[in-house]
Parts: C-alpha cells; sequence; structure tokens
C-alpha cells in the first residue's frame, strides 16, 4: 500500500514538471522579437534583367563538382543567355586516377543521341573519349583524375536546351544535365 502511494505521488510530480516544461515553450513575445526575420523584395534591377538584355552580364562563371563515387554533376542545370562567354570550371573532387575514374564535361550539340555519342566514346580512349573528332560537341572539358581541375570558356550556342554529360565509359547514363539558353 506504501508504495502505490509513494507511485501516485511520483506520477503527479512528474506530470506537473511536464506541464511546466510545456507552458514554458508557448507564444512568448520577447522570443519573437529575437528571432531573425526577412522580407523578399523585388527590386527594378531584377525586373529589368529579365526584360532587358543590355542589362545583363556578357560573360558568366560555373563551377561544376564531380567525385569518385556519386557518378554525378552536383549541378543538372544551368541557365545562360545566348551570345555570353561562359566559363565553365570543373572540379574532380574525388581521388582515383583518370585512368580509373576520370570525369569531364561534354556540352552536345542539339539533336546528338546522348545513348549512341556515349558508346561511340568508350571506344575513344586515345582521344579522351570524345569521337568524330569531336563534330557533334560544342565545347569538352580535357579528361581529370581525382584533384585535377580543367576551364575552359565558350561562347553560348543559340537559345535551346543542350544536353551535357560525362563521356568517360558508362558514365553518361548519370552524369548529365542540361544547359538552358535563353
Amino acid at each position: 500500500m506504501k508504495n502505490i502511494i509513494v507511485f501516485s505521488i511520483f506520477k503527479k510530480i512528474i506530470v506537473f514538471l511536464i506541464l511546466i516544461s510545456i507552458s514554458s515553450c508557448g507564444n512568448n513575445e520577447s522570443q519573437k522579437k529575437e528571432k531573425f526575420q526577412y522580407k523578399r523584395t523585388k527590386t527594378e534591377q531584377s525586373k529589368k534583367s529579365k526584360s532587358d538584355p543590355s542589362s545583363l552580364k556578357k560573360e558568366i562563371a560555373i563551377i561544376i563538382n564531380s567525385d569518385d563515387f556519386s557518378m554525378k554533376f552536383d549541378k543538372k542545370e544551368i541557365i545562360a543567355f545566348s551570345g555570353q562567354k561562359i566559363t565553365l570550371t570543373l572540379n574532380h573532387t574525388g581521388k582515383l586516377d583518370k585512368l580509373v575514374m576520370g570525369h569531364n564535361f561534354v556540352l552536345l550539340k542539339k539533336g546528338v543521341n546522348t545513348n549512341e555519342f556515349g558508346i561511340k566514346a568508350s571506344s575513344e580512349k586515345e582521344n579522351e573519349y570524345i569521337p568524330d573528332g569531336g563534330n557533334q560537341v560544342i565545347a569538352h572539358t580535357k579528361l581529370i583524375g581525382g584533384g585535377e581541375t580543367d576551364t575552359i570558356t565558350f561562347d553560348a550556342p543559340e537559345k535551346g536546351t543542350y544536353e551535357f554529360i560525362c563521356s568517360f565509359p558508362g558514365h553518361y547514363m548519370s552524369m548529365k544535365g542540361k544547359l538552358i539558353i535563353k
């Protein structure tokens, strides 16, 4: 009987402590004042840049990262404007040699079938996996291994959507994305 009374008192104390802790989490005006608040606003410059081509940057810089194991670029979509000069840097953040886990960035011309290109590319080791002398390619980096970087600069093509891939054997299936030119 004594144990039941002690347990009952203990249970009431626990419930009381829980209620106090819950009530202290209520809406407190001083907490609201201390929290960070922001408001999104549109500026005239952002409206102008969408409608006025003269306000666009003439050059843009893009950085794409790849590694040893994810078999993906960290960007699946890049947006640029026709005529812009694009400077693209490909970083291989892994550690494996390019003979084992090489990566490149290959921007294909419109209408090029990525599967057919990828299959052809796999037999072009001596050309860093760029088939047909590159006549289906707008721009490409060199093949790089872990810890290496390559930067290329090219003019954005005409409006449209273009595919980019890594042409190292088998990589084109998952290491791909789209360059959207507006």
